[in-house]
């Protein structure tokens, strides 16, 4: 929400709340990312076909529904789709060999701590911590079981954006999105580790409008 008013001139932030956050934070959170797509594809698609161009922004899981959005956008003739942005993401048909969502709690905490690099302040909280925790759980287990829906590549260019110190995701991996496109991969990396984008929105947000040349809307999950 806050990039909205962040934003470089000549792009518009449409965020995406999924269920289980702020406002729908009573709703049951999707474990499944071909489910949790469909909803953002519905609540969206209808603010998308007034012509302007689009891209979709999406980082470590924010990614794989990002590409799976970016083929129904592609798909769809009445969307002006032009750039898909991933951030802190190998290849979508790349699967973490060590998994933690059936772990028990204190262990999944653990495995999620050392895969992001990162915890939320919030986590710290006993009484926030269980309230937050089914849909943490909810988001890795959807990562950690997603399959793309298709091997057809798309056909915008595609940007991988990585924090140049990320543990977690490697160069090499950033740039297996060259086979998630028949358009052009970019590489760009910013200084910071998986969770650069906490600290530093208004580079990543200006890094988008430079790939964007300026114009169209940053789509966020």
């Amino acid at each position: 929400m806050p990039w909205q008013a962040q934003a470089p001139d000549g792009i518009r932030v449409l965020p995406v709340q999924l269920p289980g956050r702020e406002e729908r934070f009573t709703e049951p959170p999707h474990t499944d990312a071909a489910t949790a797509v469909d909803e953002v594809y519905a609540r969206l698609a209808g603010k998308l076909r007034d012509g302007a161009p689009v891209a979709v922004f999406g980082h470590s899981m924010g990614a794989v529904l990002g590409y799976e959005l970016a083929r129904r956008l592609e798909a769809d003739p009445r969307v002006r789709f032009e750039r898909l942005v991933v951030s802190g993401a190998p290849g979508p048909w790349t699967r973490r060999t060590e998994q933690a969502h059936t772990l028990a709690d204190d262990d999944f905490m653990a495995r999620v701590r050392t895969f992001a690099g990162y915890t939320h302040p919030a986590l710290d909280d006993p009484e926030m911590r269980e309230l937050l925790l089914p849909v943490l759980r909810a988001d890795v287990h959807m990562h950690e079981t997603y399959l793309p829906s298709s091997a057809r590549p798309l056909s915008v260019p595609v940007t991988s954006v990585r924090g140049r110190v990320d543990q977690l995701v490697s160069a090499v991996e950033a740039a297996q999105w060259s086979r998630a496109t028949t358009g052009k991969l970019t590489t760009p990396e910013v200084a910071g580790g998986h969770m650069y984008l906490t600290g530093s929105a208004d580079r990543l947000l200006e890094l988008i409008a430079a790939e964007l040349g300026t114009t169209g809307e940053a789509v966020r999950r």
